[in-house]
């Protein structure tokens, strides 16, 4: 098989947006696992978040945290030190976002420039996050150890939401939409972020004169996804819980899945491995034929 890099969203993706469980998924984790495919794990989480998941998972391959704000290297990834990088606990780290206390500031900015209270993570409490998110009580607290990234929560009408968008643009600051919240960020988007992980693995595949070209599988299921999409090889879009695709995202070469949450990153996983298993026999097929 050519060498493959699977980049995922979570929530709604990998995980089920309502219980977090990825055992709909577990076909397909096993199947990239036997062909040595690395799984990133691409998120708004934060590395608090990421971290017990990764011990569910097995995880041992390279992440990104709070929309791209950081991509986290284990040490023994690559046979060097990734640039703009420095070393924390048992990672290369990538800093990307803008701090968090500056985000918070700039936020009550924007409520005081359009007269309406805007909710931040760093306004709700425990019970209102879990109340929000559906998340249990440890996960909500790793969810407020929030680094780089403020989501946060806007009731209003469209004009209202396009007014703040405006303002956090004039500051020289960016927005995306998940799937609960709006979030403030810096200069970083999933994107960006993958990108410079890439060139790392590039980088890595020169060194050892691989002749295979990288392809990589980019999956998402919502607005702040797409920025990862359009790096990716082969990005694939999710169903929401309700059954429809996010109406934001529309790209010429978008694969649907075809269903939701896990079962969906499931079922299209499976079928991208089967057509790249098909390709490989094919092209292993012709090869001899010339030979």
């Amino acid at each position: 098989m050519p060498r493959y890099l699977l980049l995922t969203d979570l929530d709604g993706c990998l995980l089920d947006s309502e219980t977090y469980s990825f055992d709909e998924a577990r076909p397909a984790l096993n199947a990239l696992r036997a062909e040595q495919i690395p799984i990133i794990l691409v998120s708004g989480k934060t590395r608090a978040e990421i971290e017990p998941l990764r011990e569910r998972l097995d995880h041992q391959h390279p992440f990104i945290v709070e929309n791209g704000a950081a991509v986290y290297v284990p040490l023994d990834t690559f046979g060097f030190q990734p640039e703009r990088s420095r070393r924390r606990a048992s990672y290369h780290v990538i800093e990307l976002g803008t701090p968090y206390a500056l985000l918070r500031d700039v936020l009550r900015q924007i409520e005081e420039a359009v007269g309406t209270p805007l909710q931040g993570f760093g306004d709700l409490s425990v019970d209102e996050i879990m109340a929000t998110t559906g998340l249990m009580r440890e996960d909500a607290l790793r969810a407020k150890l929030r680094e780089f990234d403020e989501p946060f929560l806007v009731n209003g009408p469209p004009k209202l939401i396009e007014e703040i968008c405006r303002q956090i643009v004039t500051r020289g600051l960016n927005w995306t939409r998940g799937g609960r919240f709006f979030h403030l960020t810096g200069n970083n988007d999933k994107g960006r972020a993958a990108e410079l992980l890439l060139r790392c693995y590039r980088r890595q595949e020169h060194g050892q004169h691989l002749p295979e070209e990288i392809e990589t599988i980019g999956i998402g299921d919502s607005l702040n996804d797409l920025p990862l999409l359009l790096t990716v090889d082969h990005p694939v879009l999710v169903k929401r819980p309700d059954g429809s695709y996010d109406p934001d995202i529309n790209l010429p070469n978008l694969i649907r899945a075809p269903g939701i949450g896990p079962a969906g990153w499931n079922q299209v996983v499976l079928e991208l491995l089967r057509q790249a298993t098909h390709e490989a026999s094919r092209e292993r097929a012709v090869n001899i034929r010339v030979t």
